[in-house]
């Protein structure tokens, strides 16, 4: 009966709370690693120049108007004016703490491993309290524009904040792509696991693990949201030490060996269009 009760509450915050379009992707993404120390940094909104926050470039092109990844910086008190945006964007939050709504409501302060969803159109403020404020931000569809309150519309999405201590997550108890040994849970954020849709999801893998990533989806996606891993695709003597906010692509059918760092577990957010499968090598 628990097991039934996980499911079913994970299927209903997937297919009635995250529904958005576009809902697929055709680009096929490649084996490739973007590292902490090898990001692209620019202003989120060149307009407004440093009252802006610093923008990480992970994948994609958020000028253009295919669908993008980014890091966003925020200053500690950041707050911004009333506006709205002209795309649907998710986030997740790697450090600090971050609060994502209309101007009037009161501060939900979102801490590391929080999701938001912020729909088109729909004015809202985002402000950071943290030290050190980062988040990953990622849109179906570009490009990605920063407009005034007063050309303000109704998508008909919803905005989300779910704090992380509210995720609801799975275990191989539960789903049949992560091994029995493994000890890694998941978190469904959004989408659908109907064949070639999007979905997003935060795979929790225990401190000391060692094991694969296997991915079968033709788009896969992957940002560190908590914890430090050792990165190195099969067959290929390239070994890359990812921090958080580090990203890595996967081909098709590619196998991508992950051992986390240190004392820590470690978060990742996974974009795809199909299946990925975690094994532990212990």
């Amino acid at each position: 009966m628990k097991k039934f009760q996980l499911l079913s509450l994970a299927i209903l915050i997937t297919t009635n709370v995250f529904a958005q379009t576009p809902k697929t992707d055709h680009i096929k993404t490649l084996n490739e690693v973007v590292t902490a120390n090898n990001i692209e940094w620019g202003w989120l909104n060149p307009l407004r120049g440093d009252k802006s926050p610093a923008a990480g470039k992970l994948w994609g092109d958020r000028t253009n108007t295919l669908a993008s990844g980014f890091l966003v910086k925020f200053n500690k008190g950041f707050s911004s004016p009333p506006h709205i945006h002209n795309v649907t964007y998710r986030g997740v939050v790697i450090k600090g703490l971050l609060h994502n709504d209309d101007e009037n409501a009161e501060k939900q302060w979102l801490p590391v491993g929080s999701f938001w969803q912020q729909p088109a159109g729909e004015a809202h403020i985002t402000a950071a309290s943290g030290e050190e404020n980062l988040a990953y931000i990622e849109i179906q569809e570009g490009p990605y524009l920063v407009k005034p309150t007063s050309e303000a519309f109704d998508s008909g999405e919803r905005p989300v904040n779910i704090d992380t201590s509210n995720l609801v997550w799975l275990n191989a108890n539960n789903i049949s792509w992560v091994s029995n040994k493994s000890n890694v849970e998941t978190a469904f954020l959004w989408g659908s696991h109907d064949n070639k849709l999007l979905r997003g999801t935060l795979v929790k893998l225990p401190a000391g693990f060692n094991g694969i990533i296997k991915n079968l989806s033709p788009n896969f996606r992957a940002v560190i949201i908590q914890g430090t891993v050792v990165h190195q695709v099969y067959d290929n003597e390239i070994v890359n030490l990812l921090e958080a906010g580090a990203y890595f692509g996967a081909a098709e059918y590619s196998t991508h060996k992950i051992t986390v760092k240190d004392n820590q577990e470690a978060l990742i957010y996974i974009r795809s269009n199909g299946e990925f499968e975690v094994f532990s090598n212990k």
